[in-house]
């Protein structure tokens, strides 16, 4: 009896030792947390652009030198006889970015310009005062350049590099992009 109560005993400090060995691998090695409370970033979601898509234009040989141009599968622009009669041209500026000069340029609508020591020729289309596109047009508001815009296009050593609208008051949108030169719409020169 004595013999087997001693058996007894050491399974239980056995049994006991090794629930206690589980127990401290389990738990003890835990990454303890510190009592300081810790830094917490905010979170500050990175905005990225407002992201337009290019509408593409078609060509379309008009009698007026204004004339209805129909945008690539949907819109059409309108430039309306009173708009024709009372702008004429428009005034650019032009940026060279690597010599940090600018200049401005008036350019005659629907003329081919070209900007001295530069392989850029700029046609620009039409001039819209008061700029607004709808659902399926794209024209003026009123006569008055309240929002301003010109469709222009663009070609650098007879290869064509931009096809859209540039805004006075809102140049990044369908921006002119270009590594080494900057063009944007100052205003409407009225004849």
């Amino acid at each position: 009896m004595l013999h087997g109560g001693i058996l007894r005993k050491n399974a239980f400090l056995i049994y006991t030792f090794g629930f206690l060995l589980l127990f401290l691998a389990i738990y003890g090695c835990e990454k303890k947390q510190d009592s300081a409370p810790q830094k917490v970033q905010p979170f500050t979601p990175v905005q990225k652009p407002i992201q337009v898509p290019l509408v593409k234009l078609e060509e379309q040989k008009s009698p007026s030198p204004h004339g209805n141009i129909t945008i690539k599968g949907e819109r059409k622009v309108i430039v309306p006889s009173e708009v024709q009669r009372k702008w004429d041209s428009v005034r650019l500026i032009f940026e060279d970015k690597y010599n940090k000069k600018k200049a401005e340029y008036v350019v005659k609508l629907n003329t081919e310009f070209t900007i001295t020591g530069t392989d850029l020729k700029i046609i620009c289309k039409d001039f819209l005062p008061d700029f607004r596109m709808e659902k399926d047009i794209i024209t003026t508001k009123s006569i008055e350049p309240n929002n301003p815009a010109v469709r222009a296009i663009i070609y650098e050593r007879d290869q064509k590099i931009f096809n859209g609208w540039l805004y006075s008051k809102y140049p990044e949108i369908h921006a002119f992009e270009h590594p080494r030169y900057g063009l944007i719409l100052k205003e409407g020169i009225r004849r």
